[in-house]
């Protein structure tokens, strides 16, 4: 049965406690579902984060090299597309999840960023790139995390940070696989065919399983359905601001190295394609790492510790990416890899913990608009301080210092219950 608990400062949450006779009925219907739910999530983010956002800066590049752009003009795509979309849809999208199930915005999501990814293969302007990151940004909030994370919520209970780091894997896997997908594809043809072969790949690839996957069944988790007024109390709360506040500095640290990074190894230090291609691609490899063992550590410790020792990897890793000698960015490209992998995998396990799966979907969508202006800007910021300074160093200190007040911001939230 569902009981209104005070914890954390939010009063009257409904929550599942452990005896309620439908437990059960939830883990019958979590092993019956577990498969479609796991692959749609797997694909839809192998493909929407792992190709449409990570794989996409390796064309950076090729950008500057040929239009003439800078650092900064570059990476502004992203930015000025998250910074559009996530505000004015982060929210709504987060509503049609509660309202409407996760899968239709999913599907919409799928064709939304093969068509984005295509469409930058075709640009010879700036305009080109804004319009097309811009349609990127809105298939990131409509079939990317958003719906994913409420979709592992729903069906899952016990198993969730498990699930969680599964379906995460495809960012990793996509990641890890698209350098070198792109620069096959980039000597054969030309790094703009290179880009409408991938926006195809990303419809052929996690449409089908969009199409196919279920709602969860409305068990007991889903009996008393969040208000508005439930949503309004969680946002009053001193748990939510930090929440806040550690995801948007860590996803800033993360976002800002990783768009930057090919820029910084092919154009600064000179690497090769190929080289750049392995770096970028052991980065990816070693986050599916990271995201086992990170959804392992958060379903048997607790989730807000987890959440620390994700930011302080990140934080530990910045500077000998850009200011170690050559051997050591190898060492530190895995070492921020696997913080990378639990990055963005630990924010809704830790907000599913605080306030419930209720009013999950709205509060990961304005988490999700919150880390989507981080995300945008902090890449934006550091090429425009490399355009500036002829270097990386303020950047990189930049990043450090993000890292940290993540980390501090996760350390003073409240204590979650230890998994069972």
């Amino acid at each position: 049965m569902t009981h209104s608990i005070e914890k954390n400062g939010l009063a009257e949450l409904p929550q599942v406690v452990p005896g309620d006779p439908l437990i059960g009925t939830e883990q019958s219907d979590e092993r019956r579902g577990s498969a479609p739910v796991v692959a749609a999530s797997f694909f839809a983010m192998f493909c929407l984060v792992g190709i449409a956002l990570w794989g996409l800066p390796f064309y950076y590049d090729f950008m500057v090299q040929q239009f003439g752009w800078t650092r900064a003009q570059v990476t502004s795509g992203n930015a000025l597309g998250k910074l559009l979309i996530g505000p004015l849809f982060g929210f709504l999208a987060g509503w049609i999840v509660d309202r409407f199930g996760p899968r239709r915005l999913m599907i919409a999501g799928v064709l939304m960023g093969g068509i984005a990814v295509a469409g930058l293969g075709t640009i010879t302007t700036l305009s080109g790139l804004y319009l097309f990151y811009s349609l990127n940004a809105l298939a990131f909030v409509c079939g990317g995390p958003l719906p994913a994370q409420v979709l592992i919520s729903r069906w899952f209970v016990r198993a969730r940070g498990k699930a969680m780091g599964i379906a995460y894997l495809g960012i990793g896997v996509g990641g890890a696989a698209v350098p070198w997908i792109s620069n096959i594809l980039v000597k054969q043809f030309g790094w703009q065919i290179a880009l409408r072969v991938l926006g195809a790949l990303i419809v052929v690839i996690a449409l089908p399983f969009a199409l196919i996957v279920k709602e969860a069944p409305r068990n007991a988790t889903l009996r008393i359905r969040g208000t508005s007024t439930d949503v309004r109390r969680a946002l009053k709360t001193l748990p939510f601001a930090l929440l806040i506040l550690g995801s948007m500095c860590s996803i800033a640290a993360v976002s800002g190295t990783q768009q930057n990074l090919k820029l910084f190894l092919s154009l600064d230090r000179h690497y090769t394609q190929s080289g750049a291609a392995q770096v970028i691609s052991l980065v990816l490899a070693f986050s599916i790492l990271g995201r086992i063992l990170m959804g392992w550590l958060a379903d048997h410790f607790s989730k807000k510790l987890v959440m620390l020792l994700i930011y302080l990897l990140v934080g530990t890793a910045i500077p000998f990416l850009f200011l170690g000698p050559r051997p050591m960015v190898v060492a530190s490209a895995a070492l921020f890899g696997i913080g990378l992998g639990g990055d963005y995998m630990i924010i809704p396990l830790v907000a599913a913990e605080i306030f419930g799966v209720e009013i999950l979907g709205r509060l990961m969508g304005i988490l999700l608009a919150a880390g989507g202006v981080a995300e945008a800007v902090s890449p934006w910021l550091i090429g425009r301080l490399r355009d500036t300074n002829g270097s990386y160093v303020n950047g990189c200190f930049v990043l450090i210092g993000l890292a940290l007040l993540g980390a501090a911001a996760a350390l003073a939230l409240p204590k979650g219950q230890s998994p069972a």
